[in-house]
């Protein structure tokens, strides 16, 4: 893959993973219902936890499709790039739940691999994406996310330093 490309794709799931973050900070406990309803599975714990909020779905569903668009991909790139990554943050939180760790708690790869390396396999179906693009591209992803998280805590846009 041309690196200029690997770091638009790079672009648009910072995008997408970043669209919830604004969302919540702009609009607070507003339209922050949880995707899973709040639904408990037979182990007691909730399907996804209440962090993962219709509000963040919809937002990323909607940023990140622009994004492509001002980055002159089709709209559909970005819909698969948001799709893919909430799909990753989803499993995540699910096997968090499984594992009993709290909402919004950290886990190291499960926090960032899922959400890089669902939507850049997606890719393939639209772009020529290599597998070592893939494997780059969500080190690159996980890399980023351990260095910026602090970074974005303490320009208060993080909840959380993780």
């Amino acid at each position: 893959m041309h690196p200029t490309l690997l770091f638009q794709l790079l672009v648009l799931l910072v995008v997408a993973n970043g669209a919830p973050v604004f969302a919540k900070k702009g609009l607070g406990d507003r339209f922050a219902e949880p995707v899973d309803g709040g639904l408990p599975l037979p182990d007691g714990q909730p399907l996804f936890g209440p962090a993962k909020t219709v509000r963040g779905v919809i937002f990323s569903l909607l940023a990140t499709p622009l994004a492509a668009l001002l980055m002159g991909f089709d709209w559909q790139v970005g819909a698969l790039i948001a799709a893919g990554s909430i799909a990753g943050d989803l499993f995540s939180s699910f096997v968090k739940r499984r594992l009993r760790l709290p909402a919004s708690s950290m886990a190291i790869g499960l926090d960032h691999v899922p959400e890089s390396l669902f939507p850049l396999a997606a890719c393939r179906l639209l772009l020529p994406v290599t597998f070592l693009d893939i494997f780059v591209g969500a080190a690159i992803f996980f890399a980023g996310g351990l260095i910026l998280s602090p970074i974005l805590f303490r320009l208060h846009l993080r909840d959380r330093p993780y």
